[in-house]
């Protein structure tokens, strides 16, 4: 499938933008792996897609370099305020929700795929982790950070905006092709 289709796809999967990746842009940085350390989120130890189980920072560089092509996917939210919890969740539903429906198409054309998404995977409603084993290996979602990714960063190397205003939140997130 070629690019321009693939960002069309994505946009027309529900995305609010969707741009090609430079897949040489992707730094992954042991300062974003270390703030998963700090566990804010929660995940960590605890979902198999997420640090320490997703892999070394050394493995993730590893697994990114045998990409060459990608694309950046944004969905971007409205919200009352920063405090308004209820949007927030609302987009990151849609995002995630639009995510996983696009990951299943590419997989058919694209079948060593890495989608690198916006939080930690919930393909399952409990992971299995930390004693278990990934019942769906094949559709297990890092994120971006938990590759070491800073999202802005990633962003602006690609031409796309990453802050859209005080009543604005977005998702993104982004697949790796080869």
């Amino acid at each position: 499938m070629q690019m321009d289709k693939i960002r069309q796809l994505a946009l027309d999967t529900g995305f609010s933008y969707a741009m090609l990746l430079d897949c040489s842009t992707l730094e992954l940085r042991q300062e974003v792996r270390d703030m998963c350390g700090v566990n804010t989120c929660g995940m960590y130890g605890k979902n198999l897609a997420c640090p320490p189980f997703c892999g070394t920072l050394e493995e993730c560089r590893e697994l990114v370099r045998k990409y060459s092509q990608g694309i950046i996917v944004q969905t971007v939210g409205d919200v009352e305020d920063s405090l308004d919890i209820e949007g927030m969740k609302e987009a990151e539903e849609h995002h995630r929700s639009h995510f996983y429906k696009m990951a299943e198409i590419l997989r058919k054309e694209y079948p060593s795929l890495l989608p690198l998404g916006s939080g930690c995977c919930r393909i399952c409603k409990t992971c299995a982790g930390p004693d278990g084993e990934c019942r769906f290996p094949e559709k297990r979602i890092s994120s971006l950070e938990a590759f070491g990714v800073v999202v802005s960063d990633l962003c602006s190397r690609n031409h796309m905006k990453y802050y859209y205003g005080p009543q604005k939140i977005a998702y993104t997130s982004c697949y790796l092709l080869e």
